[in-house]
């Protein structure tokens, strides 16, 4: 009985979709575009990862003092930088990542300047100094950490040095005439501390263990506690998930490692005493 009655319900089902269609002028051709088609406007429109590549740090890009400043001037060697290319204009998708960006931020206990770099660049050579700096004055409020203003950085260049930047990061945008503005992707590009490409966390809302783990990465466990570093090495990142996940391998090498550790701690003292025993009885 229930099965007759389910066959029913989806003949409903199909004559009232049929019905919708034809009601709608649908002749039950193909439509125009599949599911792993990209609409037009975002022709030309995404991240390539190019991770191990380096970024040119001797290009020359403008402050929001606006003061000309060569990019190599935010790695000191040892420090990681946090790259958010945007355009400082954007309506939406950009204020969401750097809002997702001071967002997780805020969870960390580091602080920028200290720990790390931050790096938001704007891709639209048309925007200035004076835009950059509004814009850094507004999130410097909400991250609401007056010391740390000096480890973010709102930056613009000239076009010849926007297109080398986003060449070489793999970021791709296009202007769209329809709406009159860019279309363009998300995402936070972690460099290592000699601008090399570690990681991209792609999005506008990130996992601060995530976005805490990539900054560690991104020097070799040279920053943070023996945890941090003891964590970061348990882990690999997942770009499908877009985060850090445990990998069984390591866990055996680390609980290998402190096994081995505490053995020695227990056997050492031993065989000294063993080695005393034996002398005094000679």
């Amino acid at each position: 009985m229930f099965a007759k009655r389910f066959f029913i319900f989806c003949a409903l089902v199909n004559l009232a979709s049929v019905s919708l269609s034809v009601a709608n002028g649908y002749d039950g051709k193909p439509l125009p575009l599949s599911a792993s088609e990209k609409p037009e406007q975002l022709s030309g429109v995404g991240i390539t990862e190019k991770l191990g590549a380096k970024i040119d740090l001797d290009l020359q890009l403008m402050n929001e003092k606006g003061q000309v400043v060569r990019l190599g001037s935010f790695y000191d060697g040892k420090k990681p930088v946090v790259i958010s290319m945007v355009y400082f204009g954007c309506p939406g998708l950009c204020n969401f990542h750097l809002n997702g960006v001071i967002d997780t931020l805020k969870e960390l206990d580091w602080s920028a300047g200290e720990k790390f770099e931050v790096l938001a660049i704007s891709f639209d050579s048309h925007e200035g100094s004076e835009l950059a700096a509004k814009k850094k004055e507004s999130y410097m409020k909400i991250y609401n950490r007056p010391a740390a203003e000096a480890g973010f950085h709102f930056l613009t260049a000239s076009e010849a040095t926007i297109k080398k930047i986003t060449e070489q990061i793999g970021f791709q945008y296009r202007w769209s005439e329809k709406t009159k503005e860019w279309a363009h992707a998300s995402a936070a590009v972690v460099t290592t501390h000699d601008g090399m490409i570690s990681r991209y966390l792609h999005g506008i809302m990130f996992d601060a263990k995530t976005f805490r783990l990539s900054l560690v990465e991104a020097t070799n466990g040279k920053i943070g506690t023996l945890v941090d570093r003891i964590v970061w090495y348990c882990f690999h990142y997942d770009p499908q998930a877009n985060k850090y996940a445990l990998t069984a391998f390591r866990i055996v090498q680390v609980a290998a490692f402190f096994t081995v550790l505490i053995l020695s701690f227990w056997l050492i003292p031993f065989l000294i005493r063993a080695r005393r025993t034996v002398k005094s009885a000679s």
